[in-house]
C-alpha cells in the first residue's frame, strides 16, 4: 500500500521512525520530511522561508507533497502539527483517499479533525489498523 505522512518537519524522527516500521512491514511510504532530508541534508539549516516557497524548489516540494497526499492509498497525520500537514490532510480528503491521525498532547485540531477516518493515542493500534488494511 502507498502510504503518505502528513506531519510538521518538528515530529522529524517520529516520522522516519514511522516510515522505517511501514518499510518493514511492505508498505511504500513517502514523506515532505524524507524528501527535505534527503534534499537537503540532516543540519540546522537556517534560511529565508518566503523565498524558498516562491523558488523553484518551493514549488517542487508543493507539487510533490500534494501528489502525495492526493495519490496514495492512504494518509497518516501525525500530530502536532501545523497549517500545511492539515492542507494536505484536506487535499487528502477531497481526493477521497482514506485519513489516519495519530493523536498527540498538544493537538490544536478543531472542527476539521472530523475528516479523519480515525484517531489513535497509541502508535501500535495505529499499526494495527494499517496491517488490517494492508488485507483488503
Amino acid at each position: 500500500m502507498k502510504i503518505y505522512i502528513a506531519s510538521s518537519w518538528k515530529n522529524q524522527h517520529a516520522v522516519e521512525m514511522l516510515t522505517g516500521i511501514l518499510r518493514v512491514f511492505g508498505h511504500e511510504v513517502v514523506s515532505f520530511v524524507e524528501r527535505a532530508v534527503t534534499d537537503e541534508g540532516r543540519g540546522n539549516l537556517a534560511f529565508d522561508v518566503d523565498k524558498w516557497i516562491e523558488s523553484d524548489d518551493g514549488l517542487d516540494k508543493f507539487k510533490f507533497d500534494l501528489k502525495g497526499a492526493t495519490t496514495s492509498d492512504l494518509v497518516v497525520y501525525i500530530g502536532p502539527s501545523g497549517t500545511d500537514a492539515w492542507a494536505e490532510v484536506g487535499a487528502a480528503w477531497m481526493a477521497r483517499v482514506p485519513i489516519l491521525g495519530l493523536w498527540a498532547k498538544g493537538e490544536n485540531a478543531g472542527l476539521m479533525r472530523r475528516m479523519m477516518t480515525g484517531w489513535y493515542n497509541n502508535f501500535q493500534d495505529l499499526l494495527d489498523v494499517i496491517q488490517d488494511l494492508k488485507g483488503i
